[in-house]
């Protein structure tokens, strides 16, 4: 297997495929100059190394994790942690993550390059849009649709049926009840839109603000 990104997520993907007995071959990361992870050598990617190895994008941001996918000439594999509890009938796309004591329940879809965080719950029909981040200990409940790029906060609750658009972030510990349009950034209980969003090529840009704390929330991307 092969790791592209030499941070703090790859540290804990290099500790999910050794729990799951995968052999590590190489760790890739654009900066790779004086750079170990884990105690492994980093170097810059190189398409013709390990053509035949699955490969990994160890990157948190879900924007720049999208960027790379299109970069990256490698197959990509999806890696689930053995203490991770998946339903027989969740239907995955590729190079997802599922790490440590996750739950995912029967008839989810999960797409491409997603990361399902430790201790995250995942309940029953629910759709998960690709590059998508769910973040430790959150609750998607059941029939929940989230979309593309969206990131949801560690801890946070999503309640039934409701639907997340693409490019969101739902602050840490929010409780989301009702739904949430495209581009928006909502935290708390229940959530509310602090700010509405749009994008340019690589950042994320703000174009309006909600709320007497709208204020108090920066963001340059995902």
């Amino acid at each position: 297997m092969l790791i592209y990104g030499a941070g703090g997520h790859a540290k804990i993907i290099i500790s999910l495929l050794r729990d799951a007995g995968f052999e590590i071959h190489a760790i890739f990361d654009d900066d790779p100059v004086g750079k170990t992870c884990a105690g492994f050598s980093v170097s810059k990617y190189d398409p013709v190394l390990h053509p035949a190895q699955p490969l990994i994008l160890a990157i948190g941001n879900n924007r720049t994790r999208k960027k790379l996918a299109t970069d990256v000439s490698h197959s990509f594999a999806n890696a689930f942690h053995p203490s991770s509890l998946i339903a027989p009938d969740v239907q995955f796309g590729y190079g997802n993550v599922v790490l440590h004591r996750t739950v995912i329940q029967t008839d989810t879809i999960i797409g491409n390059h997603c990361i399902v965080n430790t201790g995250a719950l995942i309940d029953h029909e629910c759709r998960i849009s690709d590059f998508v981040h769910v973040g430790p200990g959150a609750v998607l409940c059941g029939n929940v649709t989230i979309g593309e790029c969206t990131l949801i906060g560690a801890g946070s609750v999503v309640v039934p049926n409701v639907v997340i658009g693409k490019n969101c972030v739902i602050g840490a510990g929010s409780v989301v009840t009702r739904n949430i349009p495209d581009g928006a950034i909502a935290r708390g209980n229940p959530a509310r839109i602090i700010k509405q969003t749009h994008y340019g090529k690589e950042n994320l840009a703000v174009s309006a603000t909600y709320g007497r704390d709208g204020n108090e929330l920066h963001s340059t991307g995902i």
